[in-house]
């Protein structure tokens, strides 16, 4: 069962496709998981690139830059020779396509402020998180379970 009533959904759905960021916070994982991973599979055709789901393993330990460009080099479509602060921001920035950020609380400093640098150079990139706070993005959404 979603953590989310229908009209919830509509709204959340709308916030993705008119924004730029929104963030799923909450104190569980599964339910913000299961959340943002539904909200992708909906809305997964209304981006000409796709969705891109990168989950953050919480025994990882934390995700800097280095570590989030090499779980985007899985993403289908990248080749491992695009992974790299430069060139996965390059390749970002050429697509029309939903990040979507599962275990976002693992994210450093470094990764928060390198995913700012990208949006302002990505007009197609949208990114959905889940978390248990928000990311702190200018133009976030914020969607609390």
């Amino acid at each position: 069962m979603l953590p989310a009533t229908s009209a919830e959904m509509s709204r959340l759905l709308t916030a993705v496709r008119r924004g730029r960021v929104l963030t799923v916070a909450g104190a569980f994982r599964e339910p913000r998981s299961l959340l943002v991973r539904e909200i992708a599979r909906r809305i997964a055709s209304n981006f000409y690139d796709g969705v891109a789901l990168v989950a953050m393993d919480p025994l990882h330990g934390g995700y800097g830059v280095r570590e989030l460009t090499a779980e985007l080099g899985s993403v289908p479509g990248m080749s491992q020779s695009a992974c790299g602060r430069t060139d996965t921001a390059s390749w970002l920035a050429e697509r029309d396509m939903l990040l979507v950020l599962d275990g976002a609380e693992q994210l450093g400093p470094d990764a928060l402020a390198w995913l700012r640098k990208v949006l302002a150079v990505a007009p197609g990139l949208r990114i959905l998180a889940a978390g248990r706070s928000p990311l702190a993005f200018e133009q976030e959404r914020i969607h609390r379970l």
